[in-house]
């Protein structure tokens, strides 16, 4: 099996922090240097398996969702190249594929969450109260519905180990401002809606997807973290899809239900991944990379 990496430590740069999946390295005042590892997370837990080539791709679907967007809004993409930075040749070879350079930002306190499916947190919220983030659904949904138009449900920004939590659009809108909560949930509209449409011609449901976003200092609303990755959304094969099921999925739904089906509880470590979920896993992702880019 490939190997993987799953957590680097740069000698020349110092890193300001450690997230579930990325490491954070400050490159001078006005830039930083984000390396997408191989760690993967669950459960707002992070995982004791990597799984291989993980980070590469995940670097690279969103640089091309990047590109493909950045005339709806701009992202904290930088400049400076991987190439142009104070790091060795082996530490340039480690990270590489798997880096980019972006410019510093306050990142929004909230992630912007936008479904087209019930499906995961919503549905369970559904299914308690009738409604997700407060907004009122039609009864008799079951599990996989397609909603008529998608709704957006933002949630609380967690820190690494405690779980988010759905808000409603008013709280959304009463932390960061209405200016701001406004035009981010028609961004993360648009862009789910435009990637939606294009995803059906590739044979895959974006069933449901989260944005992050930061403030620059020049005060202008930019894009960041990653965008419409395996980690960040849920992507079925249209061809299996059935309303009132759960579908299979191409992103790491398929961890979750593994990890559901053993004897692990919330609260509990999560034990090692046998090498066959590893194997599996790795290859959704590579597959779903294909298929979005072919």
């Amino acid at each position: 099996m490939e190997k993987s990496l799953y957590t680097s430590n740069l000698r020349n740069y110092k890193k300001i922090y450690q997230g579930k999946v990325r490491d954070v390295y400050e490159v001078d005042d006005e830039n930083l240097l984000i390396v997408t590892t191989d760690r993967i997370s669950v459960f707002d837990t992070i995982l004791p398996t990597s799984i291989p080539n993980k980070g590469k791709i995940l670097n690279r679907i969103s640089l091309n969702w990047f590109e493909r967007y950045k005339n709806i809004i701009e992202n904290h993409l930088a400049k400076i190249k991987i190439d142009d930075l104070n790091i060795s040749k082996d530490e340039c070879e480690l990270i590489k594929e798997r880096s980019i350079v972006v410019k510093k930002c306050k990142a929004i306190p909230a992630e912007a969450i936008v479904r087209g499916y019930i499906i995961g947190s919503g549905y369970k919220e559904y299914k308690e109260t009738g409604s997700i983030c407060d907004i009122e659904l039609p009864k008799n949904l079951r599990i996989s519905s397609k909603f008529e138009s998608p709704i957006f449900t933002p949630s609380t920004k967690a820190n690494v180990g405690d779980h988010d939590e759905n808000i409603s659009y008013k709280e959304f809108s009463n932390l960061i401002g209405d200016k701001t909560a406004k035009q981010i949930k028609d961004i993360s509209l648009e862009i789910f809606n435009d990637a939606s449409e294009y995803l059906i011609g590739k044979n895959i449901i974006l069933a449901d997807t989260k944005f992050e976003f930061g403030i620059t200092d020049e005060s202008k609303l930019v894009l960041i973290d990653e965008i419409l990755t395996p980690d960040s959304s849920r992507f079925w094969p249209l061809e299996t899809y059935s309303e009132g099921e759960n579908p299979i999925s191409l992103d790491k739904q398929y961890i979750r239900d593994y990890i559901k089906n053993t004897s692990w509880k919330d609260g509990d470590a999560i034990p090692d991944l046998p090498d066959e979920v590893v194997r599996q896993t790795m290859q959704k992702y590579e597959d779903l990379e294909n298929i979005i880019f072919s």
